[in-house]
């Protein structure tokens, strides 16, 4: 059996009671998971101004990112599919404010809201159909269009992810490039295979840009209609 658990059960089974508490227990899980959460913090480039920023933490589990994100200063919010996990956090008295979701299907926060979003060793679940009703495609796309949305103007996403290939890693970049993200991906250690550490950087646009963006695409669509018109004409 694979040692990876995405390909072993969906993550609210996975993570049951007996999972959730040993995962958080784990001295070596949880220094691994501090080291990956203050580098997406530091990919995040937060202004350095003393003011709190609302942070989203998608994939929560039992906090330990958020105890991360509460360290440096700042407020967050926190999503994970396995109530269990939550359950853990709840008795750890962390203090993000915990939702129970599914992050495929969409992360339901008010537009422009969160300030900067990280996620450490979740985003590639959504690659895989652990349903019958589960399209990996759709719920890429549910879940970047819902991030994206919910991201103040000029905000940064920062996606720590295990690929199981490339395929999987170009499949997540182009759902990101779809919902308006710009950005790539930062690859520490890249020549380790032990060490290796792959970010997806996303970046919301600012409302200039996305203005500029927006304009070049209308004026894409003006020419189009009046090229056909041309068209109509000589024939």
């Amino acid at each position: 059996m694979s040692s990876r658990p995405e390909l072993q059960a969906p993550p609210e089974i996975f993570y049951d009671d007996t999972e959730a508490r040993k995962y958080t227990s784990s001295s070596r899980i949880a220094e691994i998971q501090t080291k990956l959460s203050e580098r997406a913090l530091e990919l995040l480039a937060l202004p350095d101004d003393g003011v709190p920023r609302l942070l989203l933490d998608i994939g929560c589990g039992s906090g330990l990112s958020g105890e991360t994100i509460t360290e440096n200063g700042h407020q967050w919010i926190g999503l994970d599919i396995s109530q269990s996990m939550l359950n853990v956090a709840l008795e750890k008295e962390v203090e993000g404010d915990l939702l129970l979701g599914d992050m495929g299907q969409g992360l339901g926060l008010r537009p422009g809201v969160i300030d900067g979003a990280i996620s450490i060793s979740a985003v590639q679940w959504l690659c895989n159909a652990d349903k019958s009703s589960h399209e990996p495609r759709l719920r890429l796309k549910a879940f970047f269009g819902s991030l994206y949305r919910c991201l103040a103007r000029g905000a940064r996403a920062v996606l720590q992810v295990y690929p199981e290939n490339l395929a999987q890693r170009e499949l997540i970049l182009s759902y990101a490039m779809r919902a308006g993200f710009a950005g790539g991906v930062v690859v520490d250690f890249p020549h380790s295979t032990k060490s290796r550490k792959e970010y997806g950087l996303h970046f919301r646009q600012a409302q200039t840009e996305e203005k500029a963006e927006n304009k070049q695409e209308r004026q894409g669509q003006r020419m189009g209609v009046e090229e056909e018109g041309t068209d109509e004409k000589e024939r």
